[in-house]
């Protein structure tokens, strides 16, 4: 497809959000430009609700939607209307356009979105909210939103949504939760039903439709903290995992910081990875293990943390790293000592990018020593005790002391 490039006249391609009230709910700008347009390019649906208006071509979303992207850009220059539902830099088409068409060479007319639309019916406070999209992605996404007390309004891909959230949110302890279904917002079907989630029976659910949630957890809910350093329980392990204690110091060396990506060398459970991602959705990893049976570990782990677009390459590294995207940052935390592995990693990084690099071995810890003295940066020595049962009474039983390298590429 093509990219960016500099306007080519005025702007001709228009974005119009549309809702279930049709050409009712359009401002005349909006109406007149529908009536003139030579071509009208939308959903199903929308070219439906407004086909009173229109009479230029109808172009329906072909498959994959690329296609229809390349037909808009193929009209550069002549007027262009595109439909969309409600606000269309939502989670829309409009977010798609933009990576190919200027700023200059568009106008965007929104109606309000599907999360606005839902607030203003319950009478809750956008910016107190948690607003996901799950039309189309996984629905484990919304996981790491589930703390008790907290509202979400989720937007799901069709008539089971609702039915496959409730089963979610009864399967990690948060069966109470209360779940409002608000249908066809904004047209004559509009409906709103509530149920607890455990207890879900809602039958013909209308395919539009996005579910507002009021989390109550109940014994033993799947809570994921905000804070780094995950109790270990919560991952499924086989004891290749990097410890609670030592996974929080090991985040706040890697620094995470917007639109980064992560290499999770030797990633055993995938914790460092999944913690990563948790920091910002905008984050990005890519977990390297060479055990088969771990790697399916990680990928079970990344949904269950509701970052399953964690990627996972198995094979070993060096090898496993060749044509990966370029890191940002890279962790080492198993496999480090093998040839080759730290010379990779070091090459494969952007100038400015970090390396954190963890030694439990005697072997490793001689590496890191090693890089240490030849390429700077600096060493930390990481050891924590724990207090245990010594007969009838306690004492401090430490575990094996780590050895963390930290080093950013000039």
């Amino acid at each position: 497809m093509s990219d960016l490039s500099p306007p080519c006249g005025p702007r001709w391609l228009t974005i119009i959000g549309i809702g279930e009230d049709g050409p009712e709910g359009l401002g005349e700008v909006a109406r007149r430009l529908i009536v003139t347009a030579p071509a009208i390019f939308g959903g199903a649906r929308h070219l439906a609700l407004a086909a009173s208006l229109i009479s230029g071509e109808k172009l329906s979303w072909q498959s994959p939607f690329e296609r229809s992207v390349d037909a808009i850009l193929q009209r550069r220059g002549t007027p262009v209307v595109v439909l969309a539902s409600g606000d269309p830099f939502l989670y829309g088409v409009g977010a798609t356009l933009s990576r190919h068409v200027t700023a200059e060479e568009m106008r965007t007319i929104p109606a309000p979105s599907a999360f606005s639309l839902a607030a203003s019916r319950l009478g809750w406070p956008l910016q107190d909210l948690a607003t996901i999209s799950l039309h189309g992605r996984p629905i484990d996404l919304i996981r790491p939103h589930l703390h008790p007390g907290r509202r979400i309004i989720a937007l799901t891909s069709d008539q089971t949504g609702p039915g496959d959230l409730a089963t979610l949110l009864a399967a990690t302890g948060f069966g109470q939760s209360q779940l409002t279904v608000l249908e066809a917002l904004g047209g004559p079907r509009e409906r709103q039903r509530s149920t607890v989630a455990a207890q879900f029976d809602l039958a013909d659910v209308d395919p539009l439709n996005v579910c507002a949630l009021e989390i109550a957890a109940g014994e033993g809910a799947r809570i994921l903290p905000f804070a780094a350093g995950f109790e270990d329980a919560l991952f499924e392990h086989d004891g290749q995992i990097t410890k609670r204690e030592i996974r929080a110091v090991t985040l706040s060396a890697l620094a995470p910081r917007h639109g980064e990506l992560l290499w999770d060398i030797g990633a055993g459970s995938g914790s460092i990875g999944i913690e990563w991602m948790l920091a910002d959705p905008s984050l990005k990893a890519i977990a390297v293990e060479q055990s088969p049976a771990r790697a399916a570990r990680v990928a079970r782990n990344a949904s269950a943390f509701g970052v399953p677009h964690l990627a996972v390459v198995e094979g070993t590294a060096p090898g496993a790293l060749t044509g990966l995207p370029e890191p940002d940052v890279i962790f080492l935390g198993g496999g480090g000592s093998e040839p080759g592995v730290i010379d990779a990693a070091t090459a494969a990084l952007k100038p400015g990018g970090r390396l954190v690099a963890n030694a439990v071995t005697l072997e490793m810890e001689a590496v890191l020593l090693s890089e240490h003295a030849k390429r700077g940066g600096s060493l930390t020595r990481i050891e924590i005790s724990r207090a245990e049962p010594i007969g009838g009474m306690s004492g401090w039983r430490p575990a094996m002391p780590v050895t963390q390298w930290r080093w950013t590429k000039g």
